[in-house]
Parts: structure tokens; sequence; C-alpha cells
């Protein structure tokens, strides 16, 4: 679902996501984050095929995540991601974990991705049908 710009998805945490300390893995997070911007970018049309189509993908450059609380087995999230900023040839791309039962903040974060064409491997400006389809949420506006 997809409001103002803002994407957000559900999770169920499962025995596989947790680790020795009996709470989401971190690993497990940036994964999900990789998920959640995927999926965002498919509800707004730019899925592996159409990116395929215009010879172009995705790449991250770096990840931030910040843990608040920890999510166990059973927990239900939800998490929201939008863009940040939009650049030249990249995004910055936030993310927040939302436990659903008592909306606690359990992890956030951001991901700066770089849009690359497929041939060259450089960085391939964003037009501006993208970012139309991503329209920049202003901090004010964030979840």
């Amino acid at each position: 679902m997809i409001e103002q710009g803002i994407f957000n998805h559900r999770i169920s945490v499962a025995k596989s996501h947790i680790d020795v300390n009996r709470h989401v893995n971190n690993v497990v997070y940036v994964q999900w984050m990789q998920d959640v911007a995927y999926a965002h970018s498919k509800a707004v049309g730019y899925d592996a095929k159409r990116l395929d189509q215009l010879g172009t993908t995705w790449v991250i450059r770096s990840h931030f995540i910040r843990y608040h609380r920890p999510a166990v087995e059973g927990d239900q999230l939800i998490v929201y991601t939008w863009p940040h900023e939009m650049k030249r040839a990249s995004a910055l791309r936030r993310y927040k974990f939302v436990r659903a039962r008592d909306h606690v903040t359990v992890a956030s974060g951001e991901s700066d991705w770089v849009y690359l064409n497929r041939a060259t491997g450089r960085p391939e400006l964003l037009d501006d049908d993208l970012r139309a389809a991503f329209p920049e949420v202003a901090e004010k506006d964030e979840p």
C-alpha cells in the first residue's frame, strides 16, 4: 500500500528470522530493507521486467540501521519505506519497522541506492517518469 509516497508492507517474524539472542537477526533487517524497496518499486510500475526493458537496475551503495527494540518470533511488523532524497543518479531511501500490536518502532534505517545503466555499469540519470513514481517525502511527513 502506498500513501503520500510512503509504501508499507507487513512482515510476520518467523523462527528462521531469529538469532541466538532470541530476536530478529541484524542481517534479516538488511534483507527486509531490500525486499520492501523492491516491493515498492514493483507497486509503482518499476518491477524487474520494466527495469530490464529500460536497461537499468538499482544497486545499494550503503545501509545504516538503528535498532530500537527487539522483535521476536510471532511479532507482526509493518515496514514503511519512502524516498527521502532523490539525487541525479541515486536515491536515499528510509525505512521504519513498527511492531503492529503496540506501534513501537523496533528499527529504522536508510539505504543509498544508485541507479545504473546495465550495459555500462555507470550511473544513469533519474528521468522525470522515475522521479514522479517515487516522490520525495519530507522529514516532517515521515511516519
